[in-house]
């Protein structure tokens, strides 16, 4: 169960709502929003119903909702609303248009990073993904450029204005991470890694919550709890693709999840079509498929010279394979009613220098 607290409602107010609880010997975990605070009522006890009778007496609740699934905050049982995460004043993930994610794997310099960020941009793209911090699965692979490359990533937004979305891997660096990102990524080999989660939870800044490597929808929504529970609502989901017994593509890509995660959580989610099947030449036809399934948004990797990337460059599209997706994806996102988010605003003309 769950109780929704009104708005403008004082401490003193909350704590008396609190004490009704504990001292009917539930647990509690407050979580406290950028808009609302939200009381879990933990335990199952008989007297469960004459408890949410009781507390729906209380002038400061709004609501109260008993919810069945093991993710309570999450869970679309709880609110018929669904999220809308503002990246800033023009990026709102889970309205009515469909985002566009797009850069690099990696962040490998500026001139390179800049380049891309203004083509993107060009073409659509409302948000600039790059790796700053790279999980490599081999130790002698490239691990990213760490701090130096946060500021390129900074100025690449100051030159171009597209927020930054960057991963953050180890709980020290949360907040350096921070300070340089808009959106911070868990990647999917740290998508249980809950110290992590933890300490993302306590950032005034959106995440965006990839997939992990074999995790059921179930264990991804509860790795969302983590988060949604430690007080950071601004939460986003990415199917990544998963790891199944098929070897011709990198993963799985389960667009099955995005309506069944419609059904189960009112959080928005995104696809990640290049890591989802790392060919570059299913990259266009699986964002088309995105976005038919009801996708929030797209994350698409794209590199300058993707037979010179230093990750990735194997699923990564060219500036004109780029562009060549953004014209097909177009109709897909109108024939569901809705729009790329980029063509209500007004045409940027960007060039590279």
């Amino acid at each position: 169960m769950i109780v929704v607290i009104k708005p403008n409602t004082t401490a003193e107010q909350t704590k008396d709502v609190v004490d009704k609880i504990t001292s009917m010997g539930y647990g509690v975990n407050v979580s406290q929003g950028a808009e609302r605070l939200i009381i879990g009522v933990l335990g199952v006890r008989e007297d469960k119903d004459m408890l949410a009778a009781q507390l729906r007496s209380f002038e400061c609740v709004d609501r109260v909702v008993s919810i069945s699934r093991s993710f309570k905050f999450v869970s679309r049982e709880g609110t018929q609303a669904k999220t809308v995460v503002r990246v800033n004043g023009d990026v709102h993930i889970g309205d009515s248009a469909v985002h566009v994610i797009a850069g690099p794997c990696t962040v490998e310099g500026r001139d390179m990073l800049l380049d891309t960020a203004r083509f993107v941009k060009s073409r659509g793209a409302t948000m600039l993904r790059g790796g700053a911090y790279k999980p490599s699965t081999s130790p002698y692979s490239f691990q990213g450029m760490g701090k130096e490359g946060l500021q390129i990533l900074a100025e690449a937004r100051a030159d171009c204005g597209l927020p930054i979305v960057t991963e953050v891997m180890d709980p020290r660096d949360v907040g350096l991470v921070s300070e340089f990102a808009d959106v911070l990524q868990i990647g999917a080999r740290n998508m249980q890694n809950f110290n992590l989660l933890k300490e993302v939870a306590k950032a005034h800044k959106p995440v965006m919550l990839k997939r992990g490597l074999s995790a059921t929808v179930e264990e991804w929504l509860l790795a969302a709890e983590y988060i949604y529970a430690g007080g950071n609502h601004e939460v986003i989901l990415c199917e990544r693709g998963i790891r199944t017994f098929e070897t011709a593509t990198r993963n799985t890509l389960d667009l099955s999840a995005v309506p069944l995660l419609a059904l189960l959580t009112h959080l928005p989610v995104i696809v990640d079509p290049s890591h989802g099947t790392g060919k570059w030449e299913l990259v266009t036809p699986m964002a088309c498929a995105a976005i038919a399934a009801g996708a929030d948004g797209i994350m698409i990797e794209v590199h300058p010279r993707p037979a010179d990337a230093l990750k990735d460059g194997f699923e990564s599209l060219n500036f004109e394979k780029y562009a060549k997706m953004m014209e097909a994806v177009r109709p897909i996102a109108a024939a569901m009613s809705r729009p790329i988010a980029s063509d209500s605003r007004p045409a940027v003309q960007v060039t590279s220098g």
